[in-house]
């Protein structure tokens, strides 16, 4: 297909109608410390299994990437069909600040990075910064994992046209083990 004029790109209304056609799963990106922080992600992404990194897209004039900065690590949630709840409400700008944003809602500290990593996710991932680059509006901070543990097999959340899904496969391979360790930060 021939490249067009950047002239010709659709408005961002349209742009954001046609990128919503990806389907993608929803996460909810936490930093520690001693003023907690979470985010819901849907731009999340695996990059290299050798090293492990992962990277998110975080808005420049975000919170979060104000409490990246200055984050030793942070963790990941892959949210569970069950969790649009838990979406909706590390979306809401509206929500209370710090811990208070943490207040019903269940959740462990990680074991590597201490980020808050939700209950009855799909899998939890925790990282360490490895590096951060320009995306235009926002930030592609890309981390390199120190710990993943997978859940059992469940419905995952969607998100797609704006609306939050489920995926469930109809055709599993095989159950995983609740909570198995995959990855650990060597000691």
């Amino acid at each position: 297909m021939p490249e067009r004029a950047a002239a010709a790109l659709p408005a961002a209304g349209v742009l954001r109608g046609v990128l919503g056609e990806f389907v993608t799963g929803v996460t909810v990106l936490t930093v520690g410390g001693p003023i907690p922080h979470g985010m819901t992600a849907n731009s999340f992404t695996s990059v290299s299994l050798d090293p492990p990194l992962v990277l998110l897209c975080v808005r420049r004039d975000s919170l979060m990437f104000a409490c990246l900065a200055d984050a030793d690590g942070f963790g990941i949630s892959v949210l569970a069909a069950g969790q649009e709840h838990l979406a909706r409400h590390f979306a809401d700008r509206r929500r209370r600040p710090g811990r208070g944003q943490f207040a019903g809602v269940g959740w462990s500290p990680g074991e590597q990075t201490s980020a808050p990593l939700l209950h009855e996710a799909l899998a939890w991932l925790e990282c360490r910064p490895w590096r951060c680059h320009d995306g235009g509006d926002h930030y592609i901070v890309v981390g390199r994992l120190v710990a993943a543990r997978a859940a059992a097999d469940r419905d995952a959340l969607t998100f797609r046209r704006g609306r939050f899904g489920r995926y469930a496969d109809p055709h599993p391979a095989g159950s995983r083990q609740h909570n198995q360790p995959i990855l650990r930060e060597a000691q």
